[in-house]
């Protein structure tokens, strides 16, 4: 189930490239990633758990409500990670390029599910 939720974020966003269900300890329970993708987007969303764990922690210390969502640019990807509760998150590469707004919304749209399937 979560697969399918996972490609059709990837497939419909425009320029996306994969994304993973991930827990916040960095274990990946499920991932897809578009044919012929030579990065390593498992290994670079464990990277980045680290950080939103932080992120998580000084909203929480700030006292400014959940976080919801993060973004990271670099000069070849865009990354968005949208937070579905307070052990796991989902996380969408996109090229450089790609469409950034209609992969948060799908993510933002698909959110729901993936805790419905989860639970």
């Amino acid at each position: 189930m979560f697969k399918e939720i996972l490609r059709n974020i990837v497939e419909q966003s425009g320029g996306a490239i994969g994304a993973v269900l991930m827990g916040y300890d960095g274990i990946a329970v499920d991932e897809f990633f578009r044919e012929g993708v030579e990065e390593d987007l498992a290994r670079m969303s464990v990277e980045y758990s680290a950080s939103l764990k932080e992120i998580r922690q000084a909203a929480g210390i700030l006292n400014t409500g959940a976080m919801e969502e993060v973004s990271i640019k670099t000069g070849r990807h865009q990354l968005i990670v949208r937070s579905l509760n307070d052990e796991y998150f989902v996380a969408l590469t996109l090229e450089a390029g790609g469409n950034f707004g209609k992969g948060r919304f799908l993510l933002m749209r698909e959110a729901h599910a993936l805790r419905e399937a989860l639970s």
